[in-house]
C-alpha cells in the first residue's frame, strides 16, 4: 500500500475518533470505589467545586462497593470532584479534576483524560498499526524477492519488529477499561522503553556469549579492537538500556534537581532525556536484530541451479600458495553447487576464481584457487582466473569483466560461493553495480559468526546513515511531542 493511503487511514481512523468522542463525550461516568460506605446511602457526600457552573450531576447510584456519578457538561472549564464521608471530610474516597473543552468533552484527571468515548483513540491506533504492520511485511517480503542484497530490507525489518512490539504493547492497553487520549500518548512515549526492558535478559546473556566468542576469536586470529566488536556493542546495549532507568531512579532520591513538581520543567526534561536515550538504544537493538535475520537468510538461501558462472571470492592464502581452510571451504562449496547443478540439470557451469597477489602471498589467490581446482579434478578449460582485484568490490567488477567478454551476448546467470557470513555484503557490492548474482555461503567457525554480524550491523548503519539519522531525529521530535502533550495534560 502506498504511503498516501496509510495517510488517508490515518486521518479517516483520526476524525472518526473525534468525531464520536465528541458526540458522546458530553457525558461522563465517575466508577469511584467506596468500599466500607456502600451499606448507607447517606455515608458519602460529594462535593464539586467550580467558580461558575462547569458540570452538573445528573445521576447517582451505588451498585455493590462501587459509586457511579453520572457528570454532564455545561460550560467549558475546570472543575474538581470530590467524594468524602459524611462524617469526615478530611479523608477522600475519591478527590480529581474534571476537565470540559470547548465541545463540551468532559474529560477525567487531566485535560487529554479518560472520556466516554476516549476508547476510540487506543482502537483507531491498534487498526492502523496493525495495517502498517500487514503493508510492511508485504512490502519486505517484495523487496527481498526482488533483490535480497540491500541495506533498506535491513531497516525495514528492524522498523516492522519496532512496529509488532508497539502493536503487542497497544493490544495489552486495551485490555484497560476507557483509556484516554493520555494512555496511548504515554505508550508512545514508553515504547523504546519497554522494548528495552524485555531485551535486557537477551543482551546481557548475548553480552555474556560474545565476550567468550570474542576471546576465542582474539586468541585464535588476534589481538585487535575489530575482533572485541561484540563486546564493545555489548557494553553499549546494556548501558544504553539500563543508565535511562538508573537516571530516572537517582533523580528520584536526590535533590540536585526536582522531578516530583508536575508544574516544574525538570521533569519533562527528565522525561524527555529517558525516553531519547531508549529510542536509540532500540534502534540500534532493531538494525542489529535485522541484520542477524536477513544476514542468517542470505547465507542460507539455495540459488536456483541454472547458472554459467560461479565466481569464488579470494581471502587471504597460505605462505606456500595452498589455501587456507577458510578459501578451502569456498572453493568446496562452488563446486558442490556445480556438481549438484549437473545432477539436477545437466547443465555445467565455469568456475571463476578471484582475488590478486597480496605483498605477503607468493602467488595470487586466483591461482592458488584454480590449482586446486585443477586437484579436485575440475577441467582447466572450465575456469576463467581473474587475478588483479584487491577487494571483494573489485572481485565481482573485474571478474564481470572477464564474463561479459566471454559471452559477449546474452544475460549469464551468475552465482559467487563465500564465507556464510559474508555473503550479504558480497551481495550488496554486485547489487550496487547491476550484477545480478545470488550467493552460497560456505561454513566457518561459530566464533567468527559474531562479529561478523556486528560488521554486517555498522555496515547497514554507514551504508543508510543520511536514512537513519533522519529516522532517529523524527523520533526524537515524536517524543518531544508527546512530553509537550503530557506536559499540557498536566499543567492546563
Amino acid at each position: 500500500m502506498k504511503k498516501r493511503y496509510y495517510i488517508i487511514l490515518a486521518a479517516v481512523l483520526l476524525c472518526v475518533s473525534l468525531v464520536y468522542s465528541i458526540a458522546v463525550g458530553s457525558r461522563y461516568v465517575l466508577d469511584i470505589d467506596i468500599q466500607g460506605y456502600s451499606d448507607n446511602a447517606e455515608a458519602t457526600q460529594i462535593i464539586v467545586e467550580q467558580d461558575t457552573e462547569i458540570i452538573k450531576i445528573k445521576e447517582q447510584k451505588t451498585e455493590g462497593d462501587h459509586l457511579y456519578i453520572t457528570l454532564e457538561s455545561v460550560f467549558p472549564g475546570k472543575a474538581s470532584v470530590m467524594v468524602v464521608p459524611s462524617d469526615n471530610h478530611d479523608v477522600y474516597l475519591y478527590f480529581k479534576s474534571v476537565y470540559v473543552h470547548h465541545f463540551g468533552v468532559i474529560t477525567e484527571e487531566n485535560l487529554f483524560g479518560r472520556s466516554t468515548g476516549s476508547w476510540c483513540f487506543p482502537v483507531a491506533m491498534t487498526i492502523f498499526l496493525a495495517a502498517l504492520i500487514i503493508g510492511l511485511f508485504i512490502h519486505i517480503k517484495k523487496e527481498i524477492r526482488q533483490d535480497l542484497y540491500q541495506y533498506k530490507n535491513v531497516r525495514n525489518i528492524g522498523f516492522a519488529l519496532f512496529l509488532t512490539s508497539l502493536f503487542a504493547e497497544q493490544l495489552i492497553l486495551l485490555t484497560r477499561m476507557n483509556n484516554g487520549i493520555i494512555d496511548s500518548v504515554d505508550l508512545l512515549l514508553g515504547s523504546a522503553g519497554f522494548f528495552s526492558r524485555i531485551m535486557l535478559p537477551a543482551a546481557f546473556i548475548t553480552f555474556i556469549l560474545v565476550t567468550i566468542s570474542n576471546i576465542q576469536l582474539m586468541r585464535k586470529e588476534g589481538r585487535n579492537w575489530r575482533n572485541m566488536l561484540g563486546c564493545i556493542l555489548g557494553i553499549a546495549v546494556c548501558l544504553g538500556t539500563i543508565f535511562p532507568f538508573a537516571l530516572g531512579e537517582f533523580l528520584q532520591v536526590t535533590t540536585l534537581v526536582d522531578v516530583h513538581n508536575e508544574n516544574g520543567i525538570a521533569l519533562y526534561i527528565e522525561l524527555f532525556v529517558e525516553n531519547a536515550m531508549l529510542a536509540l538504544t532500540s534502534y540500534l537493538e532493531f538494525i542489529l536484530v535485522g541484520t542477524i535475520i536477513l544476514s542468517t537468510k542470505a547465507a542460507r538461501r539455495i540459488p536456483s541451479f541454472d547458472k554459467d558462472y560461479i565466481l569464488i571470492l579470494g581471502c587471504q592464502i597460505k605462505k606456500d600458495g595452498t589455501l587456507t581452510n577458510l578459501l578451502k571451504s569456498r572453493a568446496d562449496r562452488a563446486i558442490e553447487f556445480a556438481k549438484i547443478q549437473k545432477e539436477k540439470t545437466g547443465k555445467d557451469i565455469v568456475f571463476v576464481p578471484s582475488g590478486g597477489k597480496g605483498n605477503d602471498e607468493v602467488i595470487s589467490e586466483a591461482e592458488a584457487i584454480r590449482n586446486y581446482l585443477i586437484e579436485t579434478g575440475i577441467d582447466e578449460s572450465s575456469i576463467i582466473v581473474e587475478n588483479k582485484s584487491a577487494n571483494t568490490f573489485e572481485n565481482l567488477t573485474n571478474s564481470m569483466e572477464l564474463i561479459r567478454k566471454e559471452t559477449k551476448t546474452g544475460d549469464p546467470k551468475i552465482a559467487f560461493s563465500t564465507t556464510n557470513y559474508h555473503v550479504f555484503r558480497s551481495g550488496y557490492f554486485a547489487s550496487q553495480q547491476g550484477i545480478k548474482a545470488e550467493g552460497i555461503g560456505a561454513k566457518t567457525k561459530r566464533y567468527f559468526w559474531i562479529n561478523a554480524f556486528i560488521r554486517e550491523f555498522i555496515a547497514a548503519l554507514a551504508s543508510e546513515w543520511k536514512t537513519h539519522l533522519a529516522i532517529i531525529m523524527g523520533w526524537i521530535i515524536i517524543i518531544i511531542s508527546m512530553v509537550g502533550i503530557v506536559y499540557v495534560s498536566n499543567n492546563f
